[in-house]
């Protein structure tokens, strides 16, 4: 059974910069697609960004040019990157998986979830 641990979530200022991890186990990782989405308080969960096997990454323009995501196959385990955050960025980050999945982005294609990462940006 897969599952995934988020880390890293903090509380920054506007324009600072904070590095969110995910651990996976139980997955086939080096063929796993693996996403980050974010709720934030009030809204629907959204997606952020994606990172496929090949590893290439795919993000909503919203976060464009400001985050990256990497992937280190040895470690089973995905980084997302934000830089230049703001305060809309604040919400709950969430790790997903999609075992031999191509670039998903949408919450049904995900098949497991970790528990969240609170990140709190403010002025």
């Amino acid at each position: 059974q897969g599952q995934l641990v988020e880390s890293g979530g903090a509380w920054v200022q506007t324009g600072g910069s904070l590095r969110l991890s995910c651990a996976a186990s139980g997955l086939p990782f080096s063929s796993t697609a693996m996403g980050w989405f974010r709720q934030a308080p009030g809204k629907e969960r959204n997606f952020v960004g994606g990172i496929n096997w090949t590893g290439s990454t795919y993000f909503e323009d919203d976060v464009k040019g400001r985050f990256t995501i990497s992937r280190d196959n040895s470690k089973n385990a995905v980084v997302l990157q934000m830089n230049s955050l703001k305060v809309e960025d604040t919400a709950v980050y969430y790790c997903a998986a999609k075992p031999y999945g191509l670039s998903p982005k949408s919450e049904p294609e995900f098949d497991y979830w970790g528990q969240g990462t609170q990140v709190t940006v403010s002025s």
